[in-house]
């Protein structure tokens, strides 16, 4: 049986102002708070994760907030974060919405033949609003201080960037079975090369641009830290942890964080990749219409939760 990811899962970034990038990602962006929880690893920072109204996968971009310096841009990281709307006139009504707010954004484009508007938060965070047509998943949410019909539906399509193709190619195509579907130049003359997964479209699209004289990057605020992808059901997640075994690819094995089960790996240009379930969501510990509202900890983390709580800034 052929394995087949179905797309993007979740995007994780990093903030070192968690109280900005609640308000940014709430109040100017939209979306809803859906998980308000630790990072495992490290419980003295905020794992926030930002998602459509029912907080499906493939809508959240998540955030890790620690105290550092800000990314130095370069090859080896994600570089840019596609958050899909349904056409041009969401593409209008935001342009509209971001200059009366002050926020930094260039002119509506045609990029890879989709109307995209590109945008940065106080960070640097790099963001495009991608009109996506109405393809992948994406549930309004009521509270938005957005429209219904101009809000963020989900994630992609997302960029990383890399100064040589060869094994990234391989791994995309014969490890995860992508297909590389298209490339296209940019202004700037750097290719960029188009992988598809599952059905494809916006929301299984990873974009990988090609700069052999781009640096490196330095992680950092406003930088990401990995990019996860979907697996749809234990079963394949296990087939995909025996995948990575017999093929040799060193990987974190697997890992519960409770709301999906987790792989980790990095690809030949360093990228950290992550294969992540649908199951169980982020209803598994709080009802549908309360997300977000608390501070979520997994069962493992429960019996510290008053040092954890007075450990993290107020929202």
């Amino acid at each position: 049986m052929d394995l087949t990811l179905t797309g993007f899962h979740h995007l994780t970034a990093v903030s070192a102002d968690a109280p900005y990038n609640h308000k940014f990602y709430t109040d100017t962006l939209g979306m809803r708070l859906v998980k308000k929880t630790v990072n495992q690893d490290d419980t003295s920072a905020y794992h926030l994760f930002y998602a459509d109204g029912e907080g499906n996968p493939g809508t959240d971009i998540t955030f890790f907030d620690w105290p550092v310096g800000k990314e130095r841009r370069g090859n080896h990281t994600v570089s840019r974060t596609g958050l899909r709307v349904r056409d041009e006139a969401a593409l209008g009504f935001w342009q509209e919405r971001l200059k009366s707010l002050g926020v930094s954004h260039g002119e509506i484009v045609l990029r890879d033949n989709r109307p995209t508007l590109d945008l940065e938060d106080r960070e640097g965070q790099r963001l495009s609003l991608v009109a996506d047509g109405g393809q992948g998943p994406g549930v309004p949410w009521g509270k938005s201080p957005v429209p219904a019909d101009m809000q963020v539906r989900g994630l992609g399509p997302i960029t990383m960037s890399v100064p040589d193709l060869k094994g990234t190619d391989a791994v995309l195509k014969l490890l995860l079975n992508m297909r590389e579907v298209r490339s296209f130049t940019d202004a700037d003359q750097v290719t960029t090369h188009v992988y598809e997964m599952g059905e494809g479209g916006p929301a299984a699209e990873l974009h990988v641009r090609v700069d052999p004289k781009a640096g490196p990057a330095r992680p950092g605020a406003g930088g990401v830290h990995h990019v996860a992808f979907r697996v749809p059901t234990f079963e394949d997640y296990e087939l995909w942890n025996a995948r990575l075994k017999e093929l040799g690819v060193p990987s974190s094995g697997p890992v519960d964080r409770y709301y999906f089960r987790s792989l980790y790996f990095r690809e030949p240009n360093g990228v950290l990749f992550e294969l992540a379930t649908d199951a169980p969501g982020f209803s598994a510990d709080e009802p549908q219409a309360t997300l977000g509202e608390r501070l979520s900890l997994p069962p493992f983390l429960e019996g510290q939760r008053a040092a954890i709580e007075a450990g993290l800034k107020p929202l």
